[in-house]
C-alpha cells in the first residue's frame, strides 16, 4: 500500500468518524436528553414560565424588578434582573464598594419599611450568586407585609396568609432554605385583589 492510498484511507476514516460523532453528539444525544427532560421535568424544561390570561408574564426561576409599594420586592440584583446577564457582584464582604452599597440600601429599606436597620433580613440587601434569584426568605416577606397590605387596602392577616401559602420548604426537607417566590406571591395578591375589590 503506497503513501497516497494510506493518506486517502486515513482521511476517509477521519471523515467517517466525524460524521458518526456529529450524528451521535450533535443529533441523537440532544434529541434524547430533550425528550427525557420534556417527559420527566416538563415545567422546568419549558423555563418554569408563569402565565396570566394565556400570556407569559415571567418565570419562577428568574427575579423581576418589582418596585411599587403594592408589590413584594425581590433581592437586589447584580445583573439588573437580566436573565441573559446572570452574575453575582463578585465583591468580597470586605470590599468598601459593597459595604457602601449595602449601607445605603439598608438605610433606604429601613425608611421604606419603617423598621430599624438591625431588623432587616440579609437577603433584602444582598444580591444572590446568580443575581436573579426569584426567592426571598419568609422573614423578608413578613417584613414587607405591612407595606403591601396598606398599599393594597387588604387586611394584614390576609397578606400573611398569602405569604404562608406561597412559602416552600427545602427540597426533600434538607436541600436549600425555606423560601417564598416573589412573582407567584405578587400574582396571587393581584388575583385576590381582583376578586375582592
Amino acid at each position: 500500500m503506497n503513501s497516497r492510498t494510506l493518506t486517502a484511507t486515513s482521511w476517509f476514516s477521519a471523515l467517517r468518524l466525524s460524521v458518526v460523532l456529529m450524528l451521535l453528539c450533535g443529533g441523537l444525544y440532544p434529541l434524547i436528553s430533550t425528550l427525557l427532560g420534556q417527559t420527566l421535568f416538563p415545567e422546568q424544561a419549558r423555563g418554569s414560565l408563569v402565565y396570566l390570561n394565556g400570556e407569559a408574564v415571567g418565570s419562577q426561576l428568574a427575579a423581576q424588578p418589582f418596585s411599587e409599594p403594592r408589590y413584594f420586592h425581590p433581592r437586589p440584583s447584580a445583573a439588573d434582573y437580566d436573565p441573559t446577564g446572570v452574575s453575582g457582584s463578585n465583591l468580597a464582604p470586605s470590599n468598601p464598594e459593597l459595604r457602601e452599597r449595602v449601607t445605603r440600601d439598608a438605610a433606604a429599606l429601613s425608611r421604606q419599611e419603617n423598621v430599624p436597620v438591625e431588623k432587616l433580613p440579609v437577603d433584602l440587601v444582598t444580591a444572590s450568586g446568580s443575581g436573579i434569584d426569584p426567592h426571598i426568605s419568609p422573614e423578608a416577606a413578613a417584613l414587607q407585609a405591612p407595606r403591601v397590605a396598606t398599599a393594597r387596602g387588604l387586611a394584614l392577616e390576609q397578606v400573611k396568609q398569602s405569604i404562608a401559602s406561597h412559602t416552600r420548604a427545602p427540597f426533600l426537607g434538607v436541600f436549600g432554605p425555606t423560601y417564598v417566590n416573589v412573582l407567584t406571591l405578587n400574582l396571587a395578591l393581584d388575583a385576590a385583589e381582583a376578586t375582592n375589590p
